[in-house]
Parts: structure tokens; sequence; C-alpha cells
């Protein structure tokens, strides 16, 4: 069941009223919440961020659930990126200030999958960005279209089957 919501999460986002632009910005800010650990301080001001804008929930959600797989993929890589930050003399002072600020040090800044996940998806965020706009716009010009119109599509929104879908639809 979790996988069928998984796909029409996928779905309702790709095919959403949304714009490209809106669908692939909520898809950027999602990523943080799934390459990043998810109890950091940065995380609920991304949440925040994704609230008070335009940026599609849909594909916000999207991608969360497309960054948290990758996310743990990557934390080899994560710890890396972050050990190499934390052991650079030229960020000490910055890290000093952020572990004795009461509110900047809830953000864990001094934990190495934290500050390097973080790193990463900052340095990933615009090319993320593009990559998802191209790719909504094609899925939606090229594919949705075609599946729209296709015979077996039409023939399962007359089934019981596609009932069943839309009484299990987010």
């Amino acid at each position: 069941m979790l996988i069928l919501k998984f796909l029409q999460t996928l779905f309702k986002a790709l095919a959403s009223d949304g714009t490209p632009g809106q669908v692939a910005a909520g898809m950027a800010l999602g990523l943080a919440l799934g390459l990043t650990p998810i109890a950091s301080l940065h995380n609920l001001l991304v949440v925040l961020l994704a609230m008070c804008t335009t940026v599609s929930m849909p594909g916000f959600m999207l991608g969360w659930a497309v960054g948290v797989p990758l996310g743990f993929a990557l934390d080899p890589l994560f710890h890396a990126v972050g050990m190499a930050i934390l052991l650079d003399d030229r960020a000490a002072p910055f890290f000093v200030w952020a572990m004795n600020t009461p509110i900047v040090s809830l953000a864990r800044l001094n934990n190495s999958i934290v500050i390097g996940s973080l790193v990463v998806w900052l340095v990933a965020i615009l090319p993320a960005y593009a990559l998802f706009r191209v790719g909504v716009a094609r899925y939606r010009e090229r594919i949705h279209a075609r599946f729209e119109q296709a015979r077996f599509f039409q023939a399962l929104k007359a089934s019981k089957l596609w009932t069943l879908y839309q009484w299990f639809a987010p």
C-alpha cells in the first residue's frame, strides 16, 4: 500500500496544476529533508520556507521521498565533506560561535554528517532545480499527454480499480 501511495504522490506532483518551476522548486527544497538528518534546525527553516512560498507541496514531498534513500547512500560522502569542513582551522571561529549561541547550537553543526549534507545540498540545490524543472516539463509534454490518451489508461479510468485508486488518493 505504501508503494501505491508513493506512486500516487509522484504522478500527482508531476501532473499538478503548478508550473514546472514550482514543482521543481518544491522537489529541490524537499531534497533537503531527505539528504540531511531530519532533526536539524535548518530543516525547520526549509519546511517554513516551503510553506510560506508558492512551491508545490506534492513536489516537496516527492523531493523528500527521493532524497531519503539517496541521503542514506551518500552518508559516507557527507561524513568526508563534513570532516574536511570541521577540521579546517579557518572555520574554527564560526563553529565556536555556533556551539556557544543558544538557538544556533540546535542546528547540530558540529556533526560531520549534518554539516556535510547541508553543504552538499546547498551546492546541489540549483543544479537539482534545473534538472527537476527540465524533467517535469518533459514529462508533462511527452509522457503524461500520451499516457492519458492511451486506450489502456482510458479503460483503467473506467474500471473499478480506478475507483479503488481514487479512494486511496492523497
